[in-house]
């Protein structure tokens, strides 16, 4: 077990079975950000809520082993939506789509707080070639800063994304 200062070296037995799900970001305009999530990063839509009492949507993404088929029916979806590690939920606040700019604050301007998600990819130099030749925008690339071997890109909201590459820090 890694130790740092504060780390509980016994957690309570009851927490063995929870499972880190997923992690929130708004969005200003669903479409442009699930064609980013979809076509650029390559995850797949795995479950879609519209709450229109309260006027937004929830759209859940997530990397799908190919082969994997994803329940399309309400609670075995939300069985494997809920159930699983790794999902990215994108909230769309009805409206937002229509303001020039996104309303939302990306965490890394100041005040910071949130900074980045991150994903894994298996040669970060071919990942980054792609990313550069479809025109995403780039926070840090390759061999800039401290850390030459990793890159952080944006997406339409202006999140940060860190790209790495297994074995290679």
């Amino acid at each position: 077990m890694i130790n740092a200062p504060g780390v509980c070296q016994t957690p309570d037995e009851t927490t063995r079975t929870y499972t880190f799900n997923h992690t929130m970001l708004r969005v200003r305009d669903p479409k442009v950000s699930l064609d980013f999530y979809t076509r650029i990063l390559g995850m797949q839509l795995i479950r879609k809520l519209d709450f229109a009492d309260w006027k937004f949507s929830l759209y859940f993404l997530a990397y799908v082993p190919q082969g994997t088929e994803v329940p399309s029916e309400g609670a075995a979806n939300a069985r494997y939506t809920f159930g699983r590690e790794a999902v990215l939920e994108l909230t769309h606040n009805w409206g937002t789509e229509d303001k020039e700019a996104s309303p939302y604050h990306n965490g890394n301007a100041e005040p910071r707080g949130f900074g980045h998600i991150c994903i894994s990819v298996p040669n970060v130099h071919e990942a980054c070639a792609r990313f550069e030749k479809l025109g995403v925008a780039f926070q840090k690339r390759l061999g800039e800063g401290g850390m030459k071997n990793i890159a952080f890109i944006k997406d339409p909201d202006q999140y940060w994304i860190e790209v790495v590459q297994p074995g290679v820090l």
